[in-house]
């Protein structure tokens, strides 16, 4: 498969498929395409797999799309932002916000990751349930306005502020931290929570969050 994004931070992703190739994506994630590709949807791995699909903030059902000759296919991103291309090696995993995913060959694996520790659960801004996306295979994700990417050395941690961290590598670890100090917790603008990320492995900050845009439109609708 032949790859192309466009778009600047309205980005799309633009796949060339030979004759038997296939992609899939949640419900409605396709934009445009020629006319040589069958569509075909269902719930993958039945009424669990789907559930916990929606519980990592995709569709219950995920559509196929078959080339039946060479032709394009596009995935637009549903927020201003960056699509990332993923080439991952059979049983490399990447972990990734909720409704990250965008794309991916049928050979990929999309599942639902649960954190372990309760504080992300409920702390961590975009939910303790991830996405765990497993090679091998090409997929493709969103992200939300731009994305730095940071390689931390094992044992290195960095604080974020929840929403932000976009996506990471498995051996990454998570967690959740009470901002310390009376005058930082209710004075410092940061809210109560941080989120602390631990390496080895490499992580994608994304500069604002689905979350924080939403956050901020009540907030100026609410002062009117």
């Amino acid at each position: 498969m032949k790859y192309q994004i466009v778009g600047g931070n309205l980005p799309a992703v633009l796949c060339t498929l030979e004759k038997g190739e296939e992609v899939y994506t949640q419900v409605g994630g396709m934009t445009w395409m020629d006319d040589v590709f069958k569509m075909s949807t269902n719930m993958e791995g039945g009424l669990l797999g789907g559930f916990a699909r929606k519980m990592a903030g995709e569709s219950l059902f995920l559509t196929t799309y078959a080339a039946q000759s060479e032709g394009e296919i596009a995935f637009a991103s549903g927020f201003p932002g960056e699509i990332k291309a993923l080439s991952l090696a059979g049983g490399e995993s990447i972990i990734c916000q909720k409704d990250a995913f965008l794309v991916a060959e049928r050979s990929v694996t999309l599942a639902a990751h649960l954190k372990k520790k309760i504080g992300f659960g409920f702390f961590g801004g975009e939910g303790f349930v991830m996405q765990k996306i497993t090679g091998p295979g090409l997929a493709f994700v969103e992200m939300d306005g731009s994305v730095t990417e940071y390689q931390l050395k094992p044992g290195q941690k960095m604080i974020v502020d929840p929403g932000h961290l976009a996506m990471c590598e498995s051996t990454v670890d998570l967690d959740v931290q009470m901002v310390k100090g009376f005058k930082n917790m209710f004075f410092g603008g940061e809210g109560l929570f941080l989120t602390t990320i631990t390496g080895p492995g490499k992580i994608w900050l994304q500069s604002m969050p689905f979350s924080g845009l939403a956050g901020k439109v009540l907030a100026a609708g609410g002062d009117k």
